[in-house]
């Protein structure tokens, strides 16, 4: 499907999603919010691909945010909080997606941008980045999940500075305090995000994908609740080819030839 607002490609198992708004610094209004909730299903669905990367088009912006005109149209609470519905669950397919998300942050995040890459798996971003959770500045609160993830990634602590100040970040703040995992210079952003998956894919298929429902499973649970999902999960990857396939090559020194079974 051709999309109007977003860019999608499909190279060796890696999907890339652009949203392609860059004259409005790619802000999210409702037209690409459902978008990218079709691409998401369908990229999760393909069995062509095995890792989705997220980023905007342009220089400036990942995601600049939500689309202002919108908020400002709302007239009630309802529509307020029917429209926070339909972003947490749009964002929800990225988190918890059986496959790894990665939000390649190559500008401003900000308000829903920033959320978007706060769902994702994993977050890189080129060293002059910028995020943030600028929503108190307008009289709301973030709204598509950002309050939750946050302080979840980055700790309570963190979350109440971001959120209360609406203050934006730069990378390296963003990288010290756990949001951003990998930093890159802008020309290598994309060349170290691909070096960065292709590693993720180089492993057993099966086992990455059992990991990543561990790590979400767990995170609402206590460690002894956690770590009974974990033991379920060792258990069903020992059962696998993949495993036998990863001893074994390990023990022969070689690559492991994975077929995700």
């Amino acid at each position: 499907m051709s999309y109007e607002n977003l860019l999608v490609e499909n190279s060796a198992g890696i999907a890339t999603v652009t949203i392609n708004r860059p004259k409005v610094m790619n802000a999210l209004n409702a037209k690409t919010l459902g978008e990218l909730a079709h691409a998401f299903d369908a990229l999760e669905a393909a069995n062509d691909v095995r890792a989705i990367i997220v980023t905007g088009a342009g220089e400036k912006a990942f995601i600049a945010g939500a689309d202002i005109n919108e908020l400002k149209a709302m007239s009630s609470a309802m529509e307020a909080k029917d429209l926070a519905f339909y972003g947490q669950t749009v964002l929800a397919r990225l988190d918890r997606s059986a496959k790894p998300t990665i939000a390649m942050i190559n500008g401003f995040a900000l308000g829903g941008g920033c959320e978007l890459a706060l769902a994702c798996t994993l977050r890189t971003a080129s060293k002059t980045a910028r995020m943030g959770l600028p929503e108190v500045s307008l009289g709301i609160i973030p709204g598509y999940g950002g309050t939750q993830r946050l302080s979840r990634i980055a700790g309570v602590g963190v979350a109440r500075e971001w959120v209360l100040t609406g203050d934006m970040y730069g990378a390296e703040e963003a990288h010290r305090v756990g949001v951003v995992n990998r930093l890159f210079a802008p020309e290598e952003l994309k060349e170290g995000t691909l070096k960065l998956v292709t590693t993720i894919l180089s492993r057993g298929p099966v086992a990455v994908r059992l990991a990543l429902e561990t790590i979400r499973r767990g995170q609402n649970m206590s460690q002894q609740e956690g770590e009974i999902i974990e033991s379920d999960m060792f258990g069903l990857a020992a059962t696998t080819s993949d495993m036998k396939e990863g001893m074994a090559a390990f023990l022969e020194k070689r690559p492991a030839k994975f077929t995700g079974k």
